[in-house]
């Protein structure tokens, strides 16, 4: 005989939700307390009975949202996760709006990448169909060399980080304007000016002139760029130039989205 489907319907309010709420309470309770609180305490905080409280609090321990030492309760790794997402997510919601804004605000395709455990990783993209963002036909961490948004975070590492990225990944030519070699690549890289906008022209795409201007948040290298059809490239400084004053408006959101 098969079983009949159970329904919100069948199941009693205070079965269904009121033991969830307890169980919020009891964790918020917990999180007030740094340095752990008895089950007693919880109890008599969240307003329940030991018994109830007892049980609630084996399960939220089990399923690791709580953590049990000498008869008193942490917050747990799950817990700690949950929260952690959350604030990830929210980072990257403030990351991606502030690059949907400048693309709007300046009509270009706008870019986010840092410079992590070796590799290049761009964070975020934000264009429109009329803009389109670059098509990356060849991976974007092995070209760093050729595009604006490698040079850029290339620029902001040490000698010997820059060696080691070119030793892993060396230069070769992408298009006819790439830079030639690791030598010629170093020397670029010296010469660059800290407060002007990092470009390159065609290197990484024909038909395509980029910009890109460094941010970094501690120790983590982090670029913003920008992008451009060739016969648009008297508009890459000027937009260039124009990202750069909004980032400095909003820096502390970026010095939060390059933890991500």
């Amino acid at each position: 005989m098969a079983l009949a489907e159970t329904t919100t319907a069948d199941l009693h309010p205070t079965t269904l939700i009121g033991s969830v709420q307890r169980a919020l309470r009891l964790l918020e309770s917990a999180a007030a307390h740094e340095h752990g609180a008895p089950a007693k305490q919880l109890a008599r905080e969240v307003g329940i009975a030991l018994p109830t409280a007892y049980h609630l609090l084996r399960t939220l321990t089990h399923e690791g949202y709580l953590r049990r030492e000498k008869g008193l309760f942490f917050l747990g790794e799950a817990t700690e996760r949950l929260c952690g997402n959350g604030a990830q997510q929210k980072r990257r919601g403030i990351l991606s709006d502030a690059l949907a804004h400048w693309r709007d605000a300046i009509g270009v395709p706008v870019y986010f990448a840092v410079y992590r455990e070796g590799e290049i990783d761009v964070m975020g993209v934000a264009d429109t169909p009329g803009n389109p963002a670059v098509a990356e036909w060849a991976d974007f961490r092995e070209t760093g060399h050729a595009h604006a948004i490698g040079q850029c975070l290339l620029y902001q590492l040490d000698d010997e980080a820059r060696r080691d990225h070119l030793d892993r990944y060396p230069v070769r030519s992408i298009t006819p304007y790439t830079v030639r070699d690791n030598q010629a690549l170093l020397r670029r890289l010296d010469g660059i000016s800290r407060m002007r906008p990092i470009t390159e022209r065609q290197e990484y795409a024909l038909g395509t002139v980029c910009a890109a201007l460094p941010v970094t948040a501690g120790d983590t290298a982090g670029a913003i760029a920008l992008s451009l059809p060739a016969h648009q490239a008297e508009r890459l400084l000027p937009a260039a130039r124009r990202l750069q004053a909004e980032i400095g408006r909003l820096m502390g959101t970026f010095a939060l989205s390059i933890g991500i």
